[in-house]
């Protein structure tokens, strides 16, 4: 018989508005392989600004799921989009905490679940696994994922405070505080000294295998004889003028299109999904790159998986803003075995990701002239069949079933630890 875990997430389906749905239902899809049963502890569906109902069929039948009562106090208590801030403290969703509780011990006493998980951005539900634990005395994991207070977020002094809070109890009480990325992990370990190192730990974001599956692309190499074919080179995803910022890319790639490095039969730059589509569409226009660069609108996702592996060249755009981030996007970009080329911060995790698979082609966001030496290099390489591309350890390595074993084997060390170990705050002596 399975043990069982209660997870509890704000982000599931049918909410469609962040990726981070998929982390959480990936757990739930694989989870029973290693020996555990999920029980998820979501919001009710009215909670979502944005639904996507045929997410729903992603769930295991097997999958207990309940959704308590949740508002939206900008959608739900406001006016105008205009309310009261002591509403919406942690954040808009704190409504969830009142029906969430009592919802999770049912759940708890029906079911006896040996290990409780809980999952940010959303703080409540960091609240929510606090309550349940310090009820209960079930061993509770915290899913930070990235850094709970970053600079400009929350945005006030009063839910920063709050934030602090949870945040400073939330190190206290769990036993593990798992994060996305070694660089958040080790922000926490400077910030809180006092906490035995071992109590954080890293599992990364991956890939679902199954979304791949049917949609076949080219060899690495299926093009490599034909050196004078257009070479297309994709982002797929959102960009921002702060921190995904193309302005120095399509700098450079004017720069090679005015002395003949660069042409609309050499070269197309897709950018999908980019957000503000308006903007750097205009954006390309000033460089005079809109010849080579188009904006294109988001696909569904087996179609955005699919033109991933069409493409000859995958582009990743993460700027020193996200520097303790990593795009859940460049797991895909792995599983589809394409060549990178990275305009990155090289002191971020996503540079340090890259480095560490093997990828070389990584040059700074903000340098047009970096740029301009090395993307010839790497539109070269791919045309003669010697671009780098991921390896089957990596991408074993990178799929949410293997982050779904990871964290089945901390649920059943989190069951053994005593606890003694985690309820006095892992205090280091």
């Amino acid at each position: 018989m399975n043990k069982r875990a209660l997870i509890i997430a704000f982000h599931f389906p049918p909410q469609a508005a962040s990726s981070g749905i998929q982390r959480t239902l990936s757990f739930s899809r694989h989870l029973g392989r290693y020996g555990w049963e999920p029980l998820v502890l979501s919001a009710h569906p009215m909670a979502y600004s944005a639904k996507n109902p045929s997410q729903l069929a992603s769930i295991p039948s097997s999958v207990v799921v309940r959704r308590p009562y949740a508002l939206d106090a900008k959608r739900h208590l406001g006016l105008f989009g205009r309310y009261p801030g002591i509403l919406a403290l942690p954040d808009r969703w704190i409504s969830w905490w009142f029906s969430a509780v009592p919802a999770g011990l049912a759940l708890i006493r029906k079911y006896k679940p040996e290990v409780i998980w809980s999952t940010f951005p959303i703080a409540t539900s960091h609240l929510i696994g606090l309550t349940l634990h310090r009820l209960t005395g079930i061993p509770w994991i915290a899913d930070f994922r990235d850094p709970m207070l970053q600079p400009g977020h929350p945005e006030t002094w009063l839910q920063r405070r709050c934030f602090a809070w949870i945040e400073r109890q939330a190190i206290r009480h769990c036993c593990k505080a798992v994060f996305t990325t070694h660089s958040a992990l080790d922000s926490y370990r400077q910030r809180f000294p006092g906490i035995a190192p071992d109590k954080f730990m890293v599992i990364e974001n991956g890939y679902d295998e199954e979304g791949f599956q049917g949609i076949a692309g080219p060899s690495p190499s299926g093009n490599a004889n034909n050196v004078e074919r257009r070479i297309t080179l994709l982002h797929s995803g959102v960009l921002y003028p702060d921190g995904r910022d193309p302005s120095s890319f399509f700098e450079a790639i004017s720069r090679l299109k005015a002395d003949g490095r660069a042409s609309p039969s050499s070269l197309s730059v897709i950018l999908r999904a980019t957000g503000d589509a308006p903007y750097f569409l205009g954006l390309a226009k000033k460089h005079a790159v809109d010849d080579i660069v188009r904006i294109e609108p988001p696909l569904p996702y087996r179609e955005a998986l699919r033109e991933m592996l069409e493409a000859d060249g995958l582009l990743a755009i993460q700027g020193t803003p996200f520097n303790t981030q990593v795009p859940a996007k460049i797991y895909e970009y792995f599983r589809a075995r394409r060549p990178i080329f990275a305009l990155v911060d090289p002191r971020g995790e996503t540079a340090r990701v890259l480095e560490a698979a093997g990828f070389r082609n990584i040059v700074p966001i903000d340098s047009a002239d970096r740029i301009v030496h090395a993307l010839p290099e790497f539109i070269s390489d791919i045309r003669q069949g010697r671009a780098l591309c991921a390896s089957d350890e990596l991408i074993a390595a990178s799929s949410r079933a293997h982050r779904a074993r990871q964290l089945a084997t901390l649920f059943s060390q989190a069951c053994l630890q005593p606890a003694a170990a985690w309820m006095h705050a892992g205090k280091t002596d």
